[in-house]
């Protein structure tokens, strides 16, 4: 996701994690040791395959643990592992890198972790009559039962016309975290509905100035509100189709909500991964909207709020009077597989193990996996830690209410409002006025990258 200009550490919160568990029997035409060159299962030339050559993995430095889990579980596999940036804070270096192989011919990682959500629109594609980079997955590469148990719809970022190109490390679905103490404090009641939630808000900035219910001071707010809210700004239908429209009444009612609490400073224009939100705000959040991982990289971490324990609840997503909830995702990393390994046995091998094993997923990993049975162990084993003021099945809920009609397009939508948005806000700018400026930022990055907007 991310896919923005979250602070570093942003990113190794927001790529956290994957899910687990599973033995890998596969099966795969054509992976016997030294064959000929075939087809490969996207249709692409393949590698003459060797079972027993090493493979080259990519990860960035917070998959390391993952990477170990692996290697434990299987003393004699060969890898050669690079640690490299996993394209963080929109970096594309996955992409910058994998074009310079392109060029050279050879060189490609068997395996490569992706901090992005968006780079299987680019590594599923043919570059200048170049073999596109990722493999197909779901041509029998892994397993369609092992495809089957991620969480419904966690596979979108990674499905490309129907064919899936990488599978998802972790969710990073967004829902709303409060805290408890406050609430009984103040004798509110945790909303459900935006409504509800704005009138929390304007009752706090009357009865409780200096308290807040969110902030939009991170790139990724519009996938926090925009995106949680239906707003059409990243209707992403094909490859290279999009459709942009903010003008619709479910942008413009975002749009107005958060004008509201940003003036009534309940939801301040400030970045949560800095020094100043710490100093101001580290006993004063009542609630925020956010990411599954905004647990342990915000609540739950002494470095940052450092709220203590028995006091941080999580409620599900907020829906608007008279609809169904709906919630964006920040994030959650995305593990590819090279078209052109030459012991795709291995890489399948390696990939799945990170996405599904209990060893990594359930054990060691810090964020909600995206493979479902390892999500419910997961959850069960945060839960039984005492340190949340209640269960965690909001967080379960919320993954299978991603909102289908934002896409995960080549072009970053947080580098378009960290660009055109926030300091517009920072400038006392409405953000219902600005919207027909961030559609047109929108439909020309867009357009730089060869989508036809609609």
């Amino acid at each position: 996701m991310v896919d923005s200009t979250k602070a570093g550490r942003t990113r190794r919160w927001m790529g956290i994690a994957g899910a687990g568990s599973i033995a890998i029997a596969l099966t795969v035409a054509g992976c016997s040791g030294g064959g000929g060159a075939s087809s490969g299962s996207n249709g692409a030339p393949k590698a003459a395959q060797d079972d027993k050559a090493p493979i080259t993995v990519w990860v960035d430095a917070d998959r390391s643990k993952a990477v170990d889990a692996f290697k434990k579980a299987n003393p004699d596999a060969k890898l050669n592992v690079v640690t490299y940036d996993g394209s963080a804070n929109g970096s594309n270096s996955f992409r910058t890198k994998i074009q310079l192989f392109d060029q050279a011919g050879s060189g490609w990682p068997d395996v490569v972790f992706s901090s992005q959500n968006n780079d299987a629109a680019w590594a599923s594609q043919k570059t200048n009559g170049k073999q596109a980079y990722a493999a197909v997955l779901s041509d029998g590469l892994v397993p369609q039962s092992t495809l089957d148990n991620f969480t419904k719809g966690s596979l979108n970022p990674c499905t490309v016309e129907g064919k899936v190109y990488c599978l998802r490390n972790d969710l990073a679905q967004v829902v709303l975290w409060y805290n408890k103490s406050l609430f009984d404090k103040f004798g509110y009641s945790v909303p459900t509905t935006w409504e509800e939630y704005q009138a929390i808000g304007e009752k706090v900035a009357q009865e409780h100035a200096g308290y807040i219910v969110g902030t939009v001071g991170d790139a990724f707010a519009p996938e926090i509100y925009m995106w949680s809210g239906k707003c059409q700004a990243n209707g992403v239908t094909g490859p290279k189709e999009v459709t942009v429209s903010t003008g619709t009444n479910e942008c413009k009612r975002v749009a107005a909500m958060l004008d509201t609490l940003v003036k009534n400073g309940t939801t301040p224009n400030i970045s949560v991964f800095t020094p100043e939100f710490v100093k101001k705000y580290a006993d004063k959040v009542l609630m925020m909207p956010g990411p599954a991982w905004y647990a342990g990289a915000i609540f739950n971490n002494p470095q940052s709020l450092n709220v203590p324990k028995g006091q941080l609840g999580v409620a599900a997503p907020l829906a608007w009077k008279g609809e169904e909830a709906a919630t964006g995702n920040v994030g959650g990393g995305t593990w590819f597989v090279s078209s052109h390994s030459k012991n795709l046995k291995a890489a399948e091998k390696f990939v799945e193990f990170v996405t599904t094993a209990d060893d990594y997923q359930v054990n060691l990993a810090p964020g909600f996996p995206a493979y479902a049975p390892a999500a419910d162990k997961w959850i069960k084993k945060q839960e039984s830690s005492g340190y949340y003021a209640g269960d965690l099945q909001a967080l379960v809920k919320a993954g299978s209410e991603i909102w289908t009609g934002w896409g995960s397009g080549i072009f970053s939508q947080e580098a378009i409002w960290a660009k055109t948005v926030t300091p517009a806000i920072a400038g006392g700018k409405s953000l219902v006025d600005l919207l027909p400026e961030w559609e047109t930022a929108i439909k020309n990055q867009a357009q730089v990258n060869g989508y036809t907007v609609k």
